[in-house]
C-alpha cells in the first residue's frame, strides 16, 4: 500500500471549501504516486505545509513532537479559523495489509479497500495559542474507529527536516537517531541476549560484549584504585551511625540492547583509510543512507518525507541522491522487494531536472498541480522529449512567477537587459527565462496548460514571425516567405498558426516583422543605432575580442553611419536590413551581438516607444501576476 492522497482544510495556507463572501474553494486535495513525488515551487507556496500535514496525520519514526499553535490555523479575510482537518488516504492494500487494518478500512465504490487517517484540531482558546484539542480517527470523514497505538506505529513516516544537523543525528547518546534506526534492523534483534561467559571471557552479542566490558572495567586496577580511594577517603567519612556508603564505577546505564546501540555512532570514510571530519554535504548523504537502511527493513508502507534533499550537497551529488531515491522507490530496472515511497520538496533545479516530469507537482499560491500524464496538455511524446532535454538551466521554470520561453541564446541574453532598462526587471518580478532553442518551444509551455484550474504562472512564448519584410534582398531571404508577396489574410493566418497553442496563462508573442534583431533595429532610430553598434562589434569579435578602445571606435563609427542614413533620407526599414545583414549571412554571431547590445544598454536611455510593440506587450504580461 502507499499514501495515495492528502486532504487539508483550514490548515495554514490551505483554506476552507468556500468563504462567506463566495470565495473559491481553497482546500488541498492532492494525489501521490507510489514511487517518487517531488514538490517544486517558490518559497511560501505551500510545500512545507503539505509535508507537515502528513507528519501530523501519521507521526514520524523519530518521535519528534509537532506542537500545534494558532499559526497552523488558516486566516481568511482577516479571520482565523478555529479548527482544521487533515486526511491521509492509503490505497492498493495487499490482503495481508487489509488483515492488519481490517476494522479500520473503508470500502470504495469500486469495491477496493482504502485506509484513511483523519486528524481534527480545534483551537480551544485563541488567546492561548497552545491550547488545542486533537482527535485522530479513521475514515475519509473522520467518523471511523480511533486509530490505535499499534496501527499508528505501523503507519509512521520517516522525516528528514530541511535544516537537519546530520552530524548530531549520527552521534552516540541516549535516544540517538542512529540507535532508533539500528533497533529496527533485522540482524540487530538477535543481539539483545547476553552470551557473556566469565569463565572463558567470551561474548559475541552486543549485550554480551557490553557486559564483558563492564566486567573488565570493574576489575581494572586504575578504576578499582579510584573507587577504593573514593570509598575510604570520603564516603565512609560521610556515614552516620551504622550507615554504609559505598560507590561503584561502571559503564553508564544498564546492559541492555538499547544502551548498547546508544553508544554507537556512524562515521564517514571518504577516500581515506582513517576517519576525519567531513563537511555538511557528506554528513547529510550519510544520514540519508542510514534512514534508507531503516526504511529498507520496514514491514509495511515505507514512506520517506524529505524537505530539500539538496541541503549542503553540490549539484552532482544532488543528482546522485535523486538517482538513489528513485532506485529505492522502484523506478529502476531492479525493483526492490519493498519499494520506498518518497515525497520530497525542493528548491533545486538540479533535483527537478533529475526527476521525470510526471513525478513532479508544482505548488503555487496554496494550490498543487500534478504534472503527471493526463493532468496537463503534455502528450506522451512530450514527456519523452522533456526527459531528455529538460536540463538544469531550463528547470528553473518550476520556481518562477513568470516564464519567458525563447528560441535562442541571443534572446536569453538580451531580453532581460531590455526589460531592465524599461523598468520591468525580470529579477524583481520573479521571471525566469528559458532558452529552448529552435525546436520544442510549445513542448515546454504545455507543462503549464491543463483543463480546469490553471497554474498561476504567466508564460510568454516569444518567437520570430519568420516572414521577411518587403525589400529584403534575395541573399537574405533563404527559404522564408516574404510578407510583400502575401495578402493581409494570409499573413494573419500565418501568425494565427504561430499562436494556435495558446490557452490558460500561456500566451505567444510574435515579432512584428521578422526576427528579434531586425525588429529591434526597425523599432526606432535609438535602437537602430544601438543594434548597429552591437553588430559591428560582433563582426569584429568573430576572431578576437576587441580591446575597450577598439570597441569604442567601432561604436562611434556605427553611430555616425546611422546618422548619415537618417540625413540622407534612408528609411528605418532599409536601415534595419543593412544592420541585420551581417547576422543573417553568418558574418557575426547573434549571441555575441546580444552581449554587446546588453553592454550598450547600460549607458543608453531607452523607453517603451523605442522597442518593438510585441516585446513591450510580452514584458507587461510577464510582470503582471497571473490570475
Amino acid at each position: 500500500m502507499y499514501l495515495a492522497c492528502l486532504y487539508a482544510e483550514n490548515f495554514r495556507i490551505f483554506g476552507p471549501a468556500s468563504g462567506q463572501e463566495g470565495d473559491q474553494d481553497s482546500r488541498l486535495r492532492m494525489d501521490f504516486g507510489p514511487a517518487t513525488n517531488v514538490l517544486v515551487g517558490e518559497n511560501g507556496s505551500g510545500k512545507t505545509a503539505v509535508i507537515d500535514a502528513i507528519r501530523l496525520c501519521l507521526q514520524t519514526t523519530a518521535g519528534d513532537y509537532y506542537r500545534i499553535t494558532a499559526d497552523d490555523f488558516h486566516i481568511r479575510n482577516g479571520h482565523r479559523a478555529d479548527s482544521f482537518t487533515l486526511t491521509c488516504g492509503f490505497k492498493d492494500l495487499t490482503p495481508q495489509e487489509q488483515a492488519v487494518f481490517l476494522e479500520l478500512l473503508t470500502t470504495e465504490a469500486d469495491g477496493s479497500s482504502s485506509l484513511y487517517v483523519t486528524v481534527r484540531a480545534q483551537l480551544i482558546d485563541p488567546l492561548r495559542s497552545s491550547r488545542v484539542s486533537l482527535v485522530t480517527r479513521t475514515g475519509p470523514d473522520g467518523q471511523g474507529p480511533t486509530l490505535d497505538g499499534t496501527a499508528r506505529e505501523l503507519l509512521k513516516a520517516t522525516y528528514l527536516r530541511p535544516l537537519r544537523d546530520a552530524e548530531a543525528e549520527l552521534r552516540s547518546g541516549r535516544g540517538s537517531r542512529l540507535s532508533q534506526i539500528l533497533s529496527g534492523y533485522p540482524a540487530i534483534k538477535d543481539q539483545e541476549t547476553s552470551d557473556f561467559d566469565p569463565a572463558d571471557d567470551s561474548a559475541t552479542t552486543l549485550v554480551g560484549i557490553l557486559q564483558r566490558t563492564e566486567y573488565h572495567l570493574s576489575r581494572n586496577k586504575a578504576i578499582t584504585a579510584a573507587r577504593d580511594d573514593i570509598n575510604t577517603s570520603y564516603l565512609q567519612k560521610f556515614a552516620i551511625g551504622s550507615d554504609i556508603l559505598r560507590g561503584e564505577i561502571g559503564v553508564s546505564g544498564d546492559a541492555t540492547l538499547a544502551r548498547a546501540l546508544e553508544r554507537l555512532e556512524l562515521r564517514l570514510f571518504a577516500g581515506t583509510k582513517e576517519w576525519t571530519r567531513h563537511g555538511l554535504g557528506y554528513s547529510n548523504a550519510l544520514f540519508m543512507a542510514a534512514e534508507l537502511l531503516l526504511l529498507g527493513n520496514s514491514e509495511l508502507a515505507p514512506l520517506l518525507l524529505i524537505e530539500e534533499p539538496e541541503a549542503h550537497l553540490h549539484p552532482q551529488l544532488q543528482t546522485r541522491i535523486m538517482d538513489l531515491l528513485r532506485e529505492r522507490a522502484g523506478e529502476a530496472s531492479d525493483k526492490p522487494a519493498l519499494p520506498v515511497q518518497v515525497i520530497c520538496t525542493t528548491h533545486s533545479p538540479n533535483v527537478a531536472a533529475a526527476t521525470p516530469v510526471e513525478h513532479l507537482t508544482l505548488v503555487s499560491r496554496g494550490a498543487t498541480f500534478s504534472l503527471a500524464q493526463g493532468q496537463t496538455r503534455l502528450r506522451s511524446d512530450d514527456y519523452a522529449f522533456l526527459s531528455r532535454f529538460l536540463d538544469v538551466t531550463k528547470a528553473n521554470l518550476f520556481f518562477a512567477r513568470g516564464v519567458a520561453i525563447v528560441e535562442g541564446d541571443a534572446e536569453a541574453i538580451l531580453l532581460p537587459a531590455l526589460a531592465q532598462v524599461v523598468g520591468r526587471s525580470f529579477n524583481e518580478c520573479g521571471v525566469s527565462i528559458v532558452n529552448v532553442g529552435s525546436v520544442g518551444l510549445f513542448r515546454y509551455s504545455r507543462i503549464f496548460q491543463r483543463d480546469g484550474a490553471q497554474i498561476p504562472v504567466t508564460v510568454a512564448c516569444i518567437r520570430d514571425r519568420d516572414l521577411v519584410p518587403a525589400g529584403t534582398p534575395k541573399d537574405m531571404r533563404g527559404e522564408l516567405g516574404c510578407s510583400a508577396e502575401m495578402s493581409l489574410s494570409q499573413i494573419e493566418e500565418h501568425v494565427t498558426g504561430l499562436v494556435a497553442g495558446d490557452s490558460g496563462n500561456v500566451r505567444t508573442f510574435v515579432s512584428d516583422h521578422w526576427t528579434l534583431e531586425y525588429d529591434l533595429a526597425a523599432a526606432s532610430w535609438t535602437m537602430a543605432t544601438l543594434m548597429h553598434q552591437a553588430v559591428r562589434c560582433a563582426v569584429a569579435s568573430k576572431n578576437k575580442w576587441p580591446t575597450v578602445d577598439r570597441l569604442a571606435v567601432l561604436g562611434s563609427d556605427a553611430q555616425l553611419e546611422v546618422q548619415q542614413w537618417r540625413d540622407s533620407g534612408t528609411s528605418l526599414a532599409d536601415a534595419a536590413l543593412n544592420i541585420y545583414k551581417p547576422l543573417r549571412l553568418n558574418r557575426a554571431s547573434k549571441a555575441v551581438a546580444a552581449q554587446h547590445a546588453a553592454r550598450l544598454l547600460q549607458s543608453t536611455p531607452v523607453k517603451d516607444e523605442d522597442l518593438p510593440p510585441y516585446l513591450v506587450a510580452a514584458f507587461d504580461y510577464l510582470c503582471t501576476p497571473a490570475a
